[in-house]
This record gives C-alpha cells, sequence and structure tokens, in this order.
C-alpha cells in the first residue's frame, strides 16, 4: 500500500509543478484582459475547491492523498478510484491548457 501511496506523491509533484507555469500562464492571460473564467473545473468534477488557478486543485489532492497514510488498506482502496480520477483531469486538463496557451 506504502508504494501505491509513494505513486500518488510523486504524481502529485509533477502535477504541483506544471500548476506553477499553467497559473502564471493564467495570470499573464488575465492581465491582458483575456482568461475570462471564474473556474478551472465545473462543481460537478468531483473537487470541493473551486478556483480560477490550479493550485488549490493541487492543494486538495495533495491532502487527500497525505491523509492515505493514516487510513486502513481498505479506505485507501476505497477512496483511489475517486483520487486516481482527480489526478487524471488535472494532468490532462494541464496538458491541454499548456497546449493550448502556446
Amino acid at each position: 500500500m506504502q508504494s501505491i501511496i509513494q505513486t500518488l506523491s510523486e504524481n502529485v509533484q509533477v502535477i504541483y509543478r506544471k500548476s506553477i507555469d499553467a497559473d502564471q500562464t493564467i495570470t499573464r492571460l488575465q492581465q491582458s484582459g483575456k482568461g475570462k473564467f471564474s473556474a478551472v473545473f465545473t462543481e460537478d468534477a468531483g473537487f470541493e475547491t473551486s478556483s480560477k488557478f490550479f493550485k488549490p486543485y493541487v492543494e486538495e489532492l495533495a491532502k487527500e492523498v497525505l491523509e492515505l497514510e493514516s487510513r486502513s488498506p481498505e479506505s485507501v482502496k476505497a477512496a483511489l478510484p475517486v483520487l486516481v480520477k482527480k489526478i487524471e483531469m488535472l494532468l490532462t486538463t494541464l496538458n491541454q491548457f499548456q497546449k493550448n496557451a502556446r
């Protein structure tokens, strides 16, 4: 179970690095009058966070991954599908954003 949590943590680190670049791009776009949106993800995406930047979503994800270390193996297994979906959504959205922002 520890190796799964470690892999999730590594994914969060990759996402965090990408989110820093993406948030800087969002700031530049908004300063130039573009990027007029209120949230990166819709309310039904599974995040409690709502932000026009990626970092708050990454922080929520990182907190959830850290909490796995204190949970039972059964609880971790139950939480994995939701966490993996959030990781996939963030990576896909970040990659698409980087492609389109060029």
